[in-house]
């Protein structure tokens, strides 16, 4: 059995993280991606701390493995001829450009549909391809202002902060892919084999990832809390904790696992003080309890809390920094990374994450290289009018 994307080919405009790492999860599900770059590259070769990978930076190696680089001057007739040409020849099209501009280049929807009914269009922006800010440019920082987003982490006292990565280039990636695939199979169930124009923007779906929070607001206009690292249902059996050495979070929210928390700390008793023993008294004396957790928290370390509270069946994790989670044996196992060639002579073999999902077989995965700028241009070129030639006779 083939991949579930084997034989569609996706045209991608794209740049930079949202719209590249879209169509990185649909290569990793078989699609031909042919990248298109103007000749300067994708800036997203270029982030990165170390000089010898310019070009080649970390995190465009992360989201452009198994694509194929086309260089084209999209402002020049014979650039824009050879986009048009690819595009027609393909299923999906994706960019990411300011709305407008695909279509002042002659590669919006409108125009490439004529011909080509049964393609598949997504642009991706900050805002959208309507509304008031529709013209207004955006990056994942941006985003997170306007959207409330870093409001939401810290305590009541800290300025607003944003998350440490590109969580919403992220998930509008994880959208924009679900979105494609969504219409690619609306498609193969339509008669005419008609096509759809998707049209993602990074607000909306970072509206749509705050959803439990934005719930609260919608339903009850009740405004959301900082809470710090206490969860989400606010129960303060649910936070994290110093230890002998390290922290430890904690995740005890039903009333089973709050017995078991008490019985593995050594707390046992804590079951008969009605200060402790029901929720909404656990609410009121919540400064006394976690007192008393703490205190019992001091006498292992982090890493024999983990171990203690999870074999009882209380959900508990020890606060790790990232290279530190990297080395755990349980990510190890569980396919996470794909290795990947590139032609940077200062890493030769790349080590990238894959999709985050396993299949039974045929799953997501690749064994294509990292393109250099421009290095399947004349092949895909050559290519698409031996294709042309061939559908003309």
């Amino acid at each position: 059995m083939a991949q579930p994307l084997a034989g569609v080919r996706i045209a991608d405009f794209s740049h930079v993280i949202a719209g590249p790492l879209a169509t990185h999860f649909l290569c990793l599900l078989g699609a031909e991606v042919i990248k298109i770059e103007p000749a300067g590259g994708d800036a997203m070769r270029y982030y990165t701390r170390r000089e010898e990978l310019r070009g080649m930076a970390e995190p465009f190696m992360g989201a452009n493995a198994g694509k194929k680089s086309v260089v084209l001057d999209l402002k020049s007739d014979e650039g824009r001829a050879a986009a048009q040409a690819i595009c027609a020849s393909s299923d999906i099209v994706v960019e990411n450009f300011r709305p407008g501009v695909a279509g002042r280049l002659g590669l919006g929807y409108e125009a490439l549909a004529e011909t080509h009914p049964g393609l598949i269009y997504c642009s991706i922006s900050g805002f959208g391809q309507t509304g008031p800010m529709r013209d207004f440019p955006a990056i994942d920082q941006v985003i997170q202002s306007v959207s409330g987003l870093m409001t939401l982490s810290g305590a009541q006292s800290d300025d607003p902060t944003r998350i440490g990565f590109p969580i919403v280039d992220t998930y509008c990636a994880l959208m924009a892919a679900f979105a494609i695939l969504a219409a690619y199979t609306q498609r193969q169930g339509d008669p005419e084999g008609r096509g759809q124009y998707v049209d993602v923007a990074m607000l909306d779906t970072t509206m749509v990832m705050m959803s439990s929070v934005l719930g609260q607001i919608l339903i009850s206009g009740a405004a959301p809390e900082r809470t710090g690292n206490r969860g989400f249902s606010g129960a303060p059996t649910a936070d994290t904790f110093e230890t002998g050495d390290g922290q430890i979070t904690i995740g005890a929210v039903q009333q089973n696992q709050v017995a078991r928390l008490f019985r593995a700390l050594g707390l046992a008793d804590l079951l008969e003080d009605e200060r402790f023993a029901l929720p909404d008294a656990r609410m009121v004396n919540q400064d006394a309890l976690q007192a008393e957790l703490s205190r019992a928290f001091a006498g292992r370390t982090a890493v024999e809390w983990e171990e203690i509270l999870n074999h009882a069946g209380v959900p508990a994790g020890k606060v790790r920094s990232v290279p530190e989670a990297l080395e755990l044996d349980q990510i190890a196992g569980r396919d996470l990374f794909l290795d990947a060639e590139t032609a940077n002579p200062a890493v030769r073999h790349a080590k990238i994450l894959g999709a985050g999902f396993r299949f039974a077989h045929d799953g997501p995965g690749h064994s294509g290289k990292v393109p250099a700028l421009g290095e399947h241009t004349e092949e895909v070129l050559a290519m698409i009018a031996q294709e042309a030639k061939r559908d003309a006779s």
